[in-house]
């Protein structure tokens, strides 16, 4: 998740059509796609759209949904009529959602109040393990002036934990690596790395496993550092001076607009001035596949998805064995392609689609702000700056970014990696299937947001911006529409909000879905908690003084 980038919401209409002269007519429903005018605009946040259970159709895949609101201490499990059937309940904020087990275990990211180094969204820097009952199994912390574990935690079938982890980088180490000396300011540069962890209960635990990402870097800057190389000959390396679209989407701010920033909650409380281009790889996902012992995990920063070989052992992982096995998304970061070969932009939760699930092996991520080269605003923050409202709306015309979900077909292994083409890029050159809403504009989550595979063949997905669950068939036709009503207001103690999710209110990081019949469940009623949990109301606020004047006027 991350800086702010924008969304919006559309209708479905429809038409009668008749049959044949002969036949008595009958009315058949069929949908109408909205062609928008340029000067239409589009509500961002949707703060004000109409929430709770939207729509559910008899092709809805039967189950539960799990999510945790953003500003929220608690994780629900919610029925699909919107009713909340269990509760998880925290002390912290709870926004990266969680992971529900067979045994009815709940495992969690949390974030840590008091961390005092990294700034941006996905901060965490707890993970906790719940038994059903909300009961504290497992707590694990790693926050400090080096490290920060932070956006997503996967649990192996041997029960360790694999972890995203921060690691600060002095400006002395980043210029030693071979950054570019003008793109490194006093904070110096957090890179991520992989860590595993095996849980030490009831508290701390060990890591057994790490991969880092600044053990695999390459540049072509300065000829002097031991990592140079020429790009392209270097394609299964990171180049540490690839253009971040995560730290380096704008000119340098100075001190006022960074502490505007965090009045409009766009930037957390320990954001400064140093370490406002620090944060490069912003990795925000993380997956094994224990049948291949490889890790995916995906990058925004860099646009690209990462695969690595989780059989080598630490020591192995720092030498050329623990390079990339395979890389997607934007080949000319290795000069496999052009800006045109770009697949993926600022995408999200990235896995493996499981075994005998439909598209079984293949890829899927949320696609989050595929660009739209006719923008008129050079950006979505300029967006949200030009429509000055707690309530965003901003024309297509001005801004007309969008998202999908694509799902995409690993190449072929050829010994112990992933083979590139003979142009030089990792396949695939085209995606297997994808979600774009028929009007396009409709459907947009700059950052957070997630889907993922059901067993039916449908696929969950969450519109993280606005709150936005939905379940589509292999058509793309939805069978089911949810949009969280909650923001349960949880501030840190310095009063700030615990993530950086600025006018999106009602924002998640992902859900998850189960079936009925999923382990946890035996023997538990699953019927509405009561008190059902109190929605929030959202009223916009009077316009200042001079705009109420203007408006007379």
């Amino acid at each position: 998740m991350k800086k702010i980038f924008f969304l919006s919401f559309s209708a479905v209409l429809f038409i009668a059509v008749s049959c044949k002269k002969e036949q008595p007519q009958e009315v058949v429903e069929k949908p109408v796609v909205r062609v928008w005018k340029s000067e239409e605009t589009r509500a961002l946040a949707g703060v004000t759209e109409k929430r709770g259970l939207i729509s559910k159709t008899d092709m809805a895949t039967p189950g539960y949904v799990l999510f945790s609101p953003s500003f929220g201490t608690d994780t629900y499990l919610m029925d699909l009529d919107g009713n909340i059937v269990h509760k998880w309940p925290g002390e912290v904020n709870t926004m990266l959602n969680g992971y529900l087990f067979e045994n009815g275990h709940l495992f969690r990211l949390e974030r840590d109040e008091n961390f005092p180094v990294f700034a941006f969204g996905g901060q965490a820097g707890i993970i906790r393990e719940y038994d059903w009952d909300g009961n504290l199994i497992w707590d694990y912390k790693l926050a400090t002036e080096k490290e920060l574990l932070h956006h997503d935690i996967e649990v192996m079938p041997n029960g360790n934990v694999l972890a995203i982890c921060y690691e600060a980088r002095t400006p002395e180490e980043s210029i030693a690596a071979g950054r570019d000396p003008e793109r490194v300011l006093k904070g110096g540069l957090w890179i991520d790395k992989i860590i595993e962890i095996k849980p030490i209960r009831p508290r701390g635990g060990e890591i057994v496993w790490e991969w880092d990402m600044w053990d695999h870097l390459v540049q072509d800057f300065d000829s002097t550092k031991a990592n140079y190389g020429i790009i392209k000959n270097h394609p299964r390396k990171i180049n540490i001076n690839t253009h971040s679209a995560e730290s380096e989407s704008g000119p340098l701010m100075d001190e006022a607009q960074i502490e505007q920033m965090k009045a409009m909650g766009i930037m957390t409380s320990n954001a400064n001035v140093d370490n406002q281009r620090s944060d490069i790889t912003h990795v925000n996902a993380v997956s094994y596949n224990a049948e291949l012992d490889q890790i995916v995990f995906s990058c925004p920063g860099f646009n690209e998805i990462y695969i690595i070989d989780h059989s080598i052992s630490t020591e192995e992982a720092k030498g050329s064995s623990g390079d990339l096995l395979y890389r997607w998304g934007n080949p000319q970061n290795y000069a496999g392609g052009t800006k045109e070969d770009q697949k993926l932009f600022v995408q999200h939760d990235v896995k493996w689609i499981p075994k005998g699930y439909p598209g079984e092996g293949h890829l899927m991520a949320f696609n989050n702000n595929i660009h739209n080269p006719d923008n008129k605003l050079p950006s979505l923050g300029a967006a949200l700056a030009k429509a000055q409202s707690p309530d965003p709306h901003v024309a297509v015309g001005d801004f007309g970014n969008f998202s999908s979900v694509i799902e995409w077909v690993l190449p072929e292994i050829e010994g112990e990696t992933y083979t590139i083409s003979d142009k030089g890029s990792f396949g695939p050159d085209e995606s297997y299937w994808e979600y774009i809403a028929p009007d396009k504009y409709s459907f947009y989550s700059p950052f957070v947001s997630g889907a993922h595979r059901l067993k039916n063949g449908n696929t969950l997905i969450t519109e993280g911006v606005r709150g936005r669950f939905f379940e589509v068939t292999p058509d793309k036709e939805i069978t089911w529409e949810y949009w969280n009503p909650y923001n349960n207001g949880y501030t840190l103690p310095d009063g700030s909000i615990p993530q950086p999710v600025g006018p999106f209110i009602y924002a998640q990081f992902r859900s998850t879905h189960f079936t009925p019949d999923f382990p946890a469940f035996k023997g538990k009623e699953l019927k509405p908690i009561s008190p059902q949990p109190e929605p929030f109301i959202f009223k916009m606020p009077p316009p200042p003084p001079a705009m109420e004047k203007d408006s007379i006027h």
